[in-house]
């Protein structure tokens, strides 16, 4: 359906504040025009691209700081993190994280950014992963992104350990999951001084 240009941008300031993460490609699709007209509506909303979009929610969302490791070691980028409770990242794959013949994401990438999220929603200074347990449900291709979302289920204080569920989408798709247990250092560091 065809909108008028003033309709068209109070919807597109309406969907971006619903979904900062949406692309310029889906709003295009949305709204049945091309890209260029999405992005020079952005350009007289003032609202900034993407990648700005995404950091800006970040450094909105992020009043705890990751103590499990350093924030670039991260795979992804944090863009909402409680700790102990949960925590989201984003992934955008790129020709560098595929394989050359078919365009397909290697899933040691997809591992990572859950495994590097599992460890960064522990609010402790060193956690790391005893066990986990994976699923991929479905390939990704290059220019997908990766949304993943940690939660933590359960921590046993006794055995120093958490339990943290990962899943990842694509869009609304479950492209992975993970259930994680980590182990975390105050425990480790029990069992070296007794």
């Amino acid at each position: 359906m065809k909108r008028n240009k003033k309709e068209r941008q109070k919807l597109l300031l309406q969907t971006i504040e619903l979904n900062p993460f949406i692309t310029d490609e889906d709003l295009a699709e949305k709204f049945s025009v091309s890209v260029q007209t999405i992005r020079l509506d952005r350009l007289e909303l003032s609202i900034p691209e993407l990648r700005e979009r995404i950091k800006h929610v970040a450094e909105k969302n992020l009043e705890n700081e990751v103590k499990s490791l350093p924030i670039d070691e991260v795979i992804g980028e944090i863009i909402d993190l409680e700790l102990d409770q949960s925590a989201i990242s984003i992934f955008e794959v790129t020709h560098e994280h595929v394989f050359k013949r078919n365009r397909i994401a290697r899933g040691h990438h997809l591992f990572a950014q859950a495994n590097s999220l599992a460890v960064a929603v522990i609010n402790d200074e060193l956690a790391l992963t005893a066990k986990a347990n994976i699923q991929f449900t479905r390939q990704v291709k290059e220019g997908e992104r990766i949304i993943a979302k940690a939660k933590v289920k359960s921590v046993s204080q006794e055995k120093g350990r958490t339990f943290v569920d990962v899943n990842s989408y694509v869009g609304s798709e479950l492209v992975f999951s993970g259930e994680f247990t980590m182990y975390r250092s105050n425990k480790l560091f029990k069992t070296e001084i007794e």
